[in-house]
């Protein structure tokens, strides 16, 4: 048997696992030096209450997990005799993956008999998204462990994501985005355009004045170097920000027709933490991550 985990930084929610029969890892962040645990400690996320939080000036913290969390999870299912594959969000972005290196290499000495497997979406929230239900969907279809991590190995750098953010106060404050003056958020009105970039981090490659030119440059983009696009899903996802991704969403079924498969998802807090509210993003196959 294999078990499949995701972890919470990928958008998923404790419903889509169960559909799906995922097991989630919890992606903690620290407010008023509180820990929460998503999906741990609540079952459903009250978006509309932490974003509304930040709103009010609160700035969160998140943190790393370490050796003990992984063991935690993974070894009750190798001492069933079940394998693993865990689709994770970008190494690149958190420190938790050293730890998880750890764990595994112990795990393996001490279950020899079982096999872990790991997927790197390269991406963080809807491009995590994406492609953890896509994977979903291949192992729905009767794809093999094996045929699934070849897949991976061509597919994964084929899904883009760009998103604006509101404000860059909370991206100054986590240090997340390369490429990123800080002064630009106290520029009223100008809306960083940022994306995932080939090395699994997160890039500003501009500005825009307003949130409609913003989403313009969104759908720009979505032109540029969207392919097959009605064989896949397009995640549209948002920081409590509802009314704007569909719009969002409305200004590409506009060009591309109504029969898309579009899904609006809500960001996670762990990554809404860096991010902040009325985020909007699009994730979706493409030829390449950037023109």
């Amino acid at each position: 048997m294999l078990t499949i985990f995701t972890d919470t930084d990928t958008d998923i929610t404790l419903e889509e696992a169960n559909r799906y029969g995922l097991k989630l890892i919890s992606m903690p962040y620290i407010i008023d030096d509180i820990e929460v645990k998503p999906y741990v400690d609540f079952e459903v996320f009250d978006y509309k209450t932490f974003y509304n939080t930040l709103r009010g000036g609160v700035l969160p913290k998140t943190c790393a997990i370490n050796t003990e969390v992984y063991r935690f999870y993974f070894e009750p299912e190798l001492r069933n005799g079940n394998d693993i594959l865990y689709i994770h969000f970008s190494r690149a972005m958190s420190g938790s993956f050293n730890a998880m290196d750890i764990t595994i290499q112990e795990l393996k000495e001490e279950y020899p008999e079982r096999t872990i497997y790991t997927i790197d979406t390269e991406g963080i929230t809807i491009l995590s998204n994406i492609i953890v239900k896509d994977i979903v969907d291949l192992f729905s279809e009767g794809k093999t462990i094996d045929e699934v991590l070849e897949w991976s190995k061509e597919n994964v750098k084929h899904y883009a994501t760009y998103f604006f953010a509101d404000t860059l106060k909370f991206f100054a404050k986590s240090g997340r985005v390369s490429n990123f003056a800080g002064f630009m958020g106290n520029l009223i009105g100008i809306k960083p355009i940022i994306y995932m970039d080939e090395s699994g981090t997160m890039t500003n490659i501009g500005k825009t004045k307003g949130k409609h030119k913003a989403m313009l440059a969104l759908v720009d983009y979505f032109d540029k170097l969207a392919v097959d696009i009605k064989e896949h899903r397009v995640i549209i996802g948002h920081t409590d920000s509802l009314e704007n991704a569909q719009e969002l969403g409305k200004m590409i079924t506009d060009k591309y027709g109504n029969d898309l498969n579009i899904e609006y998802v809500v960001v996670n807090p762990t990554a809404g933490s860096h991010c902040g509210p009325d985020t909007v993003g699009i994730a979706f196959y493409a030829k390449s991550k950037s023109i």
